[in-house]
């Protein structure tokens, strides 16, 4: 991969692009070229050179600071990521800032991850263009790496994990070379996790511009009344990437007749799109869920299952233990905010050797689990996080201005 100093700059070539009516970021791999009735929300040519002559005027637009506090650009690609931009908002509204939300406009289904990412980028541009235009923000927040390749407008970024880690390979031909810059030309990071920030780039390391901001968990609820009458409950919205494949192996060696696994967060057709066939007994898969009934699932389940072949965060995972739920996991790659947790909680149940870690935690549970995991998840209290917003993060945007 050539380095992002020695070739083109990508939003110059993306920009170009859009012009033409093709983008064609830099680098050898042509099928990254994509023509923009392919790669827009909408698909027109017409629709995407706007796009540019918008966003053209975007260094202007709302730069008057004559509007709300902060804009946030929500990519919002995952039920995750809506949430914690939905937090985000009401903590720093809760902290007395006027903020407002804009969301990109979900793309159609592309064939590869470095397509896609730029359906989203544009998607993004193009909210952001709109609420600059609306609410003429005094300080912006991308949420998403993502979300920022493309910006008409400097600002923060928030992120789970960057490109440079959940992108390798040809999967970020594109993407880490501008979020390079990206995160080089934030005014502020606001990394999720420390094990997000360490999987930037060395230059979205240096200098006093960042926050490590969690997103906040708490129990949802008291726990349903009497014995918990679930035993295992997964969450497998992208199922190949959780790992249900592996979840459903294990638990058809190790299930006895009485127990139940249910699976959320996905319905049986995308199973069978994914090429992933249920066992004849034991599963009961629920489909995508409210987030108020799934949570209310939780505090019905002993135990919470996931062999995720990476994990950018984990946020089902540490709302699962905020719900009583032991944490049985395998030892993902990538930023997984869960995973010391867990470890610390019970090490056997952090493993490989899935079968046996549910069954020690259906069969052999630790002492105060529950307990102890409540007081490991205090700095993630949604308390603890307002007074982050109001103490940190709001006085550096106010410097952005």
């Amino acid at each position: 991969m050539p380095d992002a100093d020695a070739v083109p700059d990508t939003e110059t070539a993306v920009s170009a692009g859009l012009e033409r009516g093709t983008v064609a970021p830099a680098g050898p791999e042509r099928e990254t070229a994509v023509s923009v009735a392919h790669a827009g929300a909408h698909g027109s040519v017409g629709s995407q050179t706007s796009i540019r002559a918008q966003g053209s005027v975007g260094d202007s637009v709302g730069a008057s600071g004559d509007g709300v506090d902060v804009l946030i650009v929500s990519l919002g690609a995952t039920a995750g990521l809506r949430a914690a931009d939905a937090e985000l908002t009401d903590s720093l509204r809760r902290a007395g800032a006027s903020v407002a939300l804009v969301a990109a406009a979900r793309p159609r289904p592309l064939r590869t991850l470095a397509l896609t990412d730029l359906a989203w980028a544009i998607a993004a541009r193009r909210a952001a263009v709109a609420g600059l235009a609306e609410h003429h923000p005094r300080s912006v927040v991308y949420s998403s790496t993502t979300s920022a390749l493309l910006w008409p407008r400097p600002g923060a970024i928030r992120f789970d994990a960057p490109a440079a880690g959940n992108r390798p390979g040809r999967h970020g031909l594109w993407q880490r070379p501008c979020e390079r810059r990206r995160l080089a030309q934030a005014s502020l990071l606001l990394p999720w996790s420390a094990g997000g920030l360490d999987e930037a780039p060395s230059a979205a390391r240096t200098g006093d511009r960042v926050l490590v901001l969690p997103v906040p968990v708490e129990p949802s609820g008291p726990p349903a009344p009497g014995v918990r009458d679930i035993a295992v409950i997964a969450y497998a919205a992208n199922p190949l990437k959780k790992g249900l494949d592996r979840v459903l192996s294990a638990w058809t060696r190790v299930r006895r007749p009485e127990e139940q696994l249910y699976v959320t967060g996905v319905s049986p057709a995308e199973l069978v799109r994914a090429g992933i066939s249920l066992p004849a007994a034991g599963v009961t898969v629920t489909g995508p869920l409210a987030p108020a009934d799934y949570r209310a699932l939780l505090r019905r389940a002993r135990v919470f299952v996931c062999a995720p072949r990476r994990e950018d965060y984990g946020l089902a995972q540490l709302e699962a233990l905020a719900d009583g739920c032991e944490l049985v996991t395998t030892p993902a790659p990538g930023p997984y905010a869960a995973l010391p947790i867990a470890r610390a909680l019970d090490p056997r149940l952090v493993s490989e050797a899935l079968p046996a870690a549910l069954r020690a935690a259906l069969d052999d549970p630790a002492p105060d689990y529950a307990a102890r995991a409540t007081l490991a998840l205090a700095t993630f209290d949604r308390t603890a996080v307002d007074r982050q917003a109001r103490e940190q993060l709001l006085p550096r945007l106010a410097r952005m201005r």
